[in-house]
């Protein structure tokens, strides 16, 4: 007799993908859950390579996660075919210095690094939703921001041809304020003829650059009518918040995401707008120091908060007084101020996140 013959089914192998993103092509490389590298290839960066990737990754075995590097930037086009796919993402870290001084750079490692980093999950986090109102917000904010620094470069140039200008022209333009300083620059009347001369040349230049400066503000004023609107329809909570106004809204908006369920907690909030303090101790040292990473431009917004609130909010004002005479300098007042600033308004964002709608569920 022989012995009956058993059949081993075997079991879908799971594994990982990453992604290293450039501007024509993407490198995509797969591992098992146990890290062990399954394979890597490079694709182009347009509709049909992303289906060919996915297609790729699948063909491995169960796909559980990507992990992509920049998925706001070269990443963005894949990050929303995948999105729709419905697979799962994250967006990773690039590696540290430290391991590619051991490891060493290119496109195949960084996205082995990358599909690494995403199973284990360490210093990683959801892509922001790139298909709704607030990334039209985001491309309208980049055109008002691109505006407002030429503005700024066309009255520093402005100043500073006034300062070398002939003597006649300078005292002509000197002790005016901004607004009569552009209008008296527009309305000059150079003589082309006699354009080789410092006097007519600055002229010129002066006239170039102020209707240059007029027609920015005309369209950060078009950009502006566009943004509030927006802004309203998004989060019109956010707007009713003291000291917040559009654009600072907008820019937290901007922060947050689409998909503000992203911001898992209000201390990853802070810790996103660069006003979460950073523990800095050591032995029987026990103290913080000053956070400077995060985004900026949140950060940025919410000083403009707390400098409008220090000046109009009594509550505000009755804290500045309180922690002055507790010894607190303006610059460590302000900072407390900015943490408890982004505790609030997270909530605004994320409103079922408040304390009282958590205790209701419960």
């Amino acid at each position: 007799m022989t012995p009956a013959s058993t059949t081993v089914q075997a079991l879908p192998i799971e594994v990982a993908g990453g992604v290293d993103t450039h501007a024509d092509t993407h490198t995509a490389a797969v591992v098992d859950t146990a890290g062990r590298k399954l394979g890597h290839q490079q694709f182009e960066a347009t509709a049909a390579g992303y289906r060919q990737l996915l297609a790729w990754l699948r063909s491995f075995g169960t796909l559980l996660v990507v992990g992509i590097e920049g998925t706001g930037v070269y990443g963005a086009g894949l990050a929303r075919h995948l999105a729709a796919e419905g697979v799962a993402l994250l967006e990773v870290d690039r590696p540290d210095r430290k391991t590619r001084r051991f490891a060493g750079k290119s496109d195949p490692l960084d996205a082995e690094a990358a599909a690494r980093t995403a199973l284990t999950g360490v210093r990683t986090g959801i892509p922001k939703d790139r298909s709704g109102a607030v990334e039209a917000l985001r491309n309208l904010r980049v055109a008002r921001r691109s505006a407002i620094d030429q503005r700024a470069d066309c009255q520093r140039q402005i100043k500073s041809l006034i300062v070398t200008a002939p003597e006649a022209l300078r005292a002509q333009l000197r002790g005016l304020s901004i607004t009569r300083l552009i209008a008296t620059c527009a309305a000059l009347r150079p003589d082309a003829a006699r354009v080789g001369e410092p006097e007519q040349a600055a002229k010129t230049a002066l006239r170039a650059l102020a209707r240059r400066h007029q027609a920015l503000s005309e369209e950060i004023g078009e950009l502006d009518d566009l943004i509030a609107p927006l802004v309203t329809e998004i989060n019109p909570q956010l707007l009713a918040c003291t000291g917040v106004g559009a654009d600072v809204a907008g820019q937290l908006l901007v922060t947050a995401g689409q998909n503000a369920d992203r911001l898992h907690s209000e201390p990853a909030f802070a810790m996103l707008c660069g006003v979460a303090p950073i523990p800095a101790s050591s032995g029987k040292t026990n103290r913080h120091r000053l956070n400077r990473g995060g985004d900026r431009q949140a950060n940025a917004a919410l000083y403009r908060v707390v400098l409008c609130r220090m000046r109009w909010d009594p509550r505000t004002r009755a804290y500045v007084e309180r922690r002055t005479k507790e010894g607190l300098s303006k610059k460590d007042i302000i900072r407390c101020l900015k943490r408890m600033i982004a505790r609030e308004l997270y909530y605004l964002l994320r409103p079922a996140q408040r304390p009282e709608n958590l205790a209701h569920a419960a």
